[in-house]
């Protein structure tokens, strides 16, 4: 389980890190002024070529990726709620290389996820782990 663990963290180091550099990169863009064909082509095509979006883009792949492995590997009503912790990776993100300012509300509302997540990673200490089976029972009877 520790190694899952360690997975979804670097995971979550990269979807915070991909969501920063789009948040950077988008900013960067400016913003969609009507919606309009060519105001949209304008957005898309200044989306494609700037490099924090490319790279915000790439980092969330990675994060989809450690996603997958982790989805291999583990029960999703473990892991999924655990992916909530990217709120909290986010919004220290946001707040150190973004210099947001986080209210008092908002640091409740991650203080609930730290706890939810914490409750789901001891539900799993809690699981009844499976028995071996007997060695008679796979041993062939002789008669």
């Amino acid at each position: 389980m520790l190694k899952l663990l360690i997975i979804l963290i670097i995971g979550l180091v990269f979807e915070s890190t991909g969501v920063v550099l789009l948040k950077k990169g988008m900013t960067q863009v400016g913003d969609l002024h009507q919606i309009n064909v060519s105001e949209v082509v304008r957005v898309v095509k200044a989306g494609l070529t700037n490099p924090n979006i490319l790279l915000g883009v790439f980092f969330e792949a990675l994060f989809f990726v450690s996603l997958l492995v982790l989805m291999a590997r583990s029960e999703i009503s473990f892991l999924w709620p655990l992916t909530g912790l990217s709120f909290v990776f986010a919004t220290f993100a946001a707040m150190w290389f973004l210099h947001e300012k986080v209210s008092g509300v908002r640091w409740a509302g991650v203080v609930c996820i730290m706890i939810g997540a914490a409750l789901i990673s001891y539900s799993e200490h809690l699981r009844p782990k499976p028995a071996d089976a007997p060695a008679e029972a796979s041993a062939p009877r002789a008669e």
